[in-house]
């Protein structure tokens, strides 16, 4: 069964240690070629997210890991870059693996609105707005002032508009992704983010949220980050799909998939530990919905979701 996964950070490890090889099966990395070919992912999103260590971020920083991305990632024949609609349907059609460029966080644009159109030029056709805490666009989910938007990440809204890049809330502070909903009228995504009705951390989303996320069409991949899904350890897959049968309860079942954050996290879901494991999701969901209920949850929502919202070209 094929896969499309919403999240990882596998970058951020590469640029940490780049004795890394993306290409064999290092311990070191949840998300490798071989795992990713032995599960059946067909396409993996790779995010570009800047550690706390890296205490000013500049877009300099960003054009290394998106070297790294090309130098250690999309240098073999059989990984394709997704740029627009035709290379998911290409990947579809063949052995290849697509590759989707992700940025995790506005903070090293600086507000420079052409560093945003660079990364574009460059491949990336996904951006979170945040990570937990405030840029110059907007405050994360824990920023302690719980603010919005400022009025330049509102101009940013308005920029993303006429890109083709597709807007990711995950990380977004509550009042910014009610301020999001007012300002922008596109689909979005949340890459990465579980139920607060079944686990109460603040990374997580609302029903209202979630509703709000259906109506315009956006998609919710829902995460393996262990105390996301349950604040009891340890965490298992029927824990996690506790989320999903919620969302499809909320009318969502056409609108989420999964957003795994592997490389991001120090803790597993049981049986999750990594990329290769995914036949245990496919398992746990089999006993409970149909295959083609399965085939969507794991693929078709995305796939779907990127055939809408990727461009015609580019």
């Amino acid at each position: 069964m094929k896969i499309i996964d919403g999240h990882c950070d596998a970058i951020t490890k590469l640029f940490a240690s780049p004795e890394l090889d993306f290409f064999q099966e290092e311990k070191e990395l949840d998300v490798s070629y071989p795992r990713l070919q032995r599960a059946g992912v067909k396409i993996q999103a790779f995010a570009m997210y800047m550690s706390e260590s890296i205490k000013n971020p500049t877009f300099d920083h960003l054009l290394q890991m998106v070297d790294i991305f090309y130098r250690k990632i999309a240098v073999a024949p059989h990984i394709r870059l997704i740029r627009n609609r035709n290379d998911v349907l290409q990947v579809e059609a063949s052995n290849e693996i697509g590759a989707l460029l992700t940025l995790e966080g506005l903070d090293a644009l600086h507000g420079n609105l052409t560093h945003l159109r660079v990364l574009q030029y460059l491949g990336v056709r996904s951006i979170g707005l945040t990570w937990n805490y405030a840029n110059w666009a907007a405050d994360g989910v824990m920023e302690p002032r719980k603010g919005g938007f400022t009025l330049k990440g509102k101009m940013l809204l308005k920029e993303l508009e006429k890109m083709d890049i597709i807007t990711d809330v995950s990380h977004l502070s509550v009042k910014g992704f009610w301020e999001l909903a007012e300002n922008y009228s596109k689909p979005c995504i949340a890459s990465h983010s579980n139920v607060f009705k079944h686990c109460a951390h603040p990374r997580n989303l609302s029903d209202d949220q979630i509703l709000e996320l259906i109506r315009r069409n956006g998609l919710i991949g829902l995460t393996f980050v262990p105390f996301f899904v349950d604040d009891r350890s340890p965490v298992t897959i029927n824990q996690l799909l506790k989320h999903l049968d919620h969302v499809c309860a909320l009318g969502g079942e056409q609108h989420v998939g999964f957003g795994s954050d592997f490389d991001g996290i120090e803790q597993w879901i049981t049986g999750l530990e990594h990329a290769g494991l995914y036949d245990n999701i496919i398992n746990a969901l089999s006993k409970t919905y149909t295959e083609s209920q399965v085939e969507r949850f794991l693929y078709g929502n995305w796939r779907n979701f990127l055939l809408s919202n990727l461009p015609e070209g580019m």
